[in-house]
């Protein structure tokens, strides 16, 4: 009761940005879940609100393109909640991602009087004190921040991120509103309960959360750095720490060409063949050999360096893979090389929680033609970009809900592929993982890998043997005095349970009315004083109140369309 009275207060504090999200949602042509969803109640305690109907012109968009226009008019929190859900196609359907694969994550810059405001206020020192140079027009600009160039006292250049004013008390107003929105819409709208919506929120607040602390990103740019302090084929940005706090992210000012720009990379005789091919080997130590890679390696994000040396940018999303993960991954595909689709059973239902009942006989059918379809040939044959959008559909039709992070790295691998082409038309990125998996499968096969495997094995086992007796005796005694417990989870009763606490609530209040109503008889019976025109005064107030209620309560029933 505490939590819904909390969430009620919160409702009407943001009763503005409600507002706003139904004129939208009524703008494009959702009237259907406002209505469903009882959102409109929210506002005016149940009276209609009325606006404009929606834009003629819209009518030829499928719903899904209105649906990421919704997100693009709602802002920044609403435009990085469909980025950062268009790499789970775990959650939504494959038609919506494709529509939000669309966003941009495009908005004006503010001043360069709050950008300076807010670098003194996290750094305690005057800009002068800190920069030579601070460059009043930014870089780029995005939703949760822009980027300045400007010059260290110490002579260093530097791009100086910094985060947009007050972004991160609107995220955490949008971030209430959504979780509201998704309680009711997946309560009260049918299409939506198959989508699992608040799961989605919740994921979203997890991702939004990191990026708005630039620490993290700090420690990612130093671990990257660390990774490959060796490797001359890529360089990684410098990070200042002295200059960065959570809000303020300080690292070396890159001067480079875009790989995206083949004209410039051809003007300056560097060599695209071996930028596709050391893109791609860096991309896959990242995966294979460190389990940290770069999750969005878009064509802005990585740039060339003189003699094809290539610099990665922009590390607010990063994937990390546990070595049980890679092991998981080597094994399902060694299986799928050898054409062994138990081993490649065993290993998805170790990898993967389920969303509902597997059946083992569709999934081994699903593989099998996989299998069939890609893996009757040469790696260096294979369409990877086909078999990784195929494999994105198979785990949701299967039940079956795949860690977040290796949907970032399908992304990623979908991303390399792409960048290949577009240097070298003949790149094809099995060529390139052949080898790691080769190596992989290699090393878990080393005698020296099996022995250490058994000897921690054993080790676990006469550990076991050590703790089993206490363990067996420890259950006894909780059964003999009665304090063992069991925890039982019900599934699919909440539409009933709600059923169920609307009648109660309907049975109590018109028991509270019945109530009032004997009450107030037997007072105007007993001609309790004070009295008005021989009636008393405190028996009409009960039957006015009585009157009012009953008719609220019937209003409430209709309105419902359940008598």
């Amino acid at each position: 009761m505490i939590r819904k009275i909390g969430m009620i207060g919160k409702t009407y504090r943001h009763a503005n940005r409600y507002l706003e999200i139904i004129k939208v949602l009524t703008k494009y042509g959702f009237e259907d879940i406002i209505s469903q969803s009882g959102l409109e109640s929210v506002i005016d305690f149940g009276r209609k609100i009325v606006f404009r109907k929606a834009d003629s012109t819209l009518a030829t968009l499928s719903r899904w393109e209105r649906m990421r226009l919704v997100l693009e008019e709602l802002g920044p929190t609403f435009i990085k909640f469909g980025q950062i859900m268009s790499t789970r196609p775990d959650l939504i359907p494959l038609e919506l991602i494709l529509e939000l694969k669309k966003l941009q994550d495009s908005v004006p810059p503010f001043s360069e009087a709050k950008a300076v405001s807010l670098i003194e206020h996290e750094l305690g020192k005057l800009i002068a004190e800190i920069f030579k140079n601070f460059s009043p027009t930014p870089v780029a600009a995005a939703s949760i921040a822009q980027v300045h160039k400007a010059t260290l006292i110490e002579g260093e250049e530097v791009a100086v991120k910094v985060q947009r004013p007050g972004i991160d008390r609107i995220i955490e107003t949008d971030l209430e509103i959504m979780f509201h929105l998704a309680t009711m819409m997946e309560k009260h709208v049918e299409e939506m309960k198959s989508f699992n919506i608040v799961k989605i929120v919740e994921e979203f607040e997890k991702s939004i959360h990191k990026e708005l602390n630039f620490s993290i990103e700090a420690s990612s740019i130093e671990r990257f750095g660390n990774n490959f302090q060796k490797d001359l084929n890529i360089y990684v940005p410098k990070c200042y720490r002295n200059y960065s706090t959570k809000k303020i992210l300080t690292m070396e000012f890159i001067e480079g060409i875009k790989i995206s720009d083949i004209e410039s990379i051809q003007a300056n005789s560097l060599n695209r063949k071996i930028i596709a091919k050391r893109g791609a080997d860096l991309v896959l130590k990242q995966i294979f050999e460190y389990g940290f890679f770069h999750a969005d390696p878009h064509p802005g994000n990585i740039w060339v360096l003189p003699e094809n040396v290539i610099c990665f940018l922009d590390f607010g999303m990063m994937g990390t893979l546990t070595r049980t993960t890679i092991k998981l991954i080597t094994s399902i595909a060694a299986g799928a090389i050898n054409h062994d689709i138990d081993r490649i059973i065993r290993s998805l239902l170790r990898l993967c929680e389920t969303n509902g009942e597997v059946k083992t006989q569709k999934l081994e059918l699903q593989i099998t033609e996989l299998i069939d379809r890609y893996f009757h040939q040469s790696l260096e044959q294979i369409d990877m970009a086909a078999l990784i959008n195929d494999l994105i559909r198979f785990f949701p039709e299967n039940n079956l809900k795949m860690p977040s992070d290796l949907y970032l790295l399908g992304r990623s691998l979908l991303l390399l592929q792409g960048n290949g082409e577009m240097l070298d038309p003949d790149y094809n990125v099995a060529n390139q993982i052949e080898p790691y998996l080769k190596k992989m499968i290699r090393e878990r096969l080393h005698i020296r890998k099996i022995a250490k495997d058994l000897f921690i094995s054993s080790e676990e086992l006469v550990q076991l043997t050590k703790e089993l007796p206490f363990e067996i005796r420890e259950i006894i005694e909780k059964v003999k005095n009665g304090t063992i417990k069991m925890d039982i989870e019900h599934k699919g009763l909440n539409p009933m349970l709600g059923t169920h606490e609307q009648i109660s609530n309907r049975i109590t209040f018109a028991i509270v009315l019945a109530s009032i109503i004997i009450g107030s008889s037997l007072i105007v019976l007993s001609k309790i004083p004070p009295m008005w025109n021989d009636i008393p005064v405190i028996g009409l107030i009960g039957f006015l109140a009585a009157t009012i209620l009953g008719f609220w309560l019937l209003i409430s029933i209709f309105r419902h369309g359940k008598m």
